[in-house]
């Protein structure tokens, strides 16, 4: 898959800062599952989020994001909020990613560190488990140097049929 262009209206980050690692491949997310990344990374303002989608060495789902102006709680800092959105999407995703159509049923987040707004972390996704329709995903986001800001476990529970929607893939 093609790299999707970055472009934003002010330099406070760089298309760079959120590219992968050398070996990752671009993962591109909406053409999964459609056009529902809309409240995190389908910000078109640019002044929430910011993200790229990545496949890492091991197939493991890796996204790079920036948590802009309007996600600060705390003084410049991101909003625990913000943070928890960003491991909805990511931790759900990395699950659809793997071949299995759910929901996030819970989501568990520990907050270890306040997240600098303004800045580009990265969020890295495994797959703990899948057993019948419960699929567990756990996920850490970390500053680009392994400071982790936070942790979070996903309780997936896979779709029936009957919920799918026929246009998705």
């Amino acid at each position: 898959m093609g790299s999707v262009p970055v472009f934003f209206k002010d330099q406070t980050v760089t298309e760079f800062e959120l590219q992968g690692e050398p070996g990752w491949e671009p993962f591109d997310a909406p053409a999964l599952v459609g056009e529902t990344l809309k409240f995190v990374s389908g910000d078109k303002t640019g002044n929430r989020f910011r993200m790229n989608y990545f496949r890492d060495e091991k197939q493991d789902l890796v996204a790079r994001v920036w948590f802009g102006p309007v996600t600060e709680g705390p003084p410049e800092h991101a909003h625990g909020g913000s943070i928890a959105a960003v491991l909805d999407e990511v931790l759900g995703l990395a699950a659809w990613a793997t071949g299995y159509k759910i929901v996030v049923g819970n989501l568990n987040i520990s907050f270890r560190s306040l997240l600098p707004i303004k800045t580009v972390v990265q969020v890295n996704t495994t797959i703990v488990s899948a057993k019948g329709r419960k699929i567990m995903v756990h996920g850490e986001i970390c500053s680009l140097d392994g400071q982790v800001y936070a942790s979070g476990e996903a309780l997936c529970i896979t779709l029936p049929e009957e919920h799918l929607d026929e246009s998705r893939p």
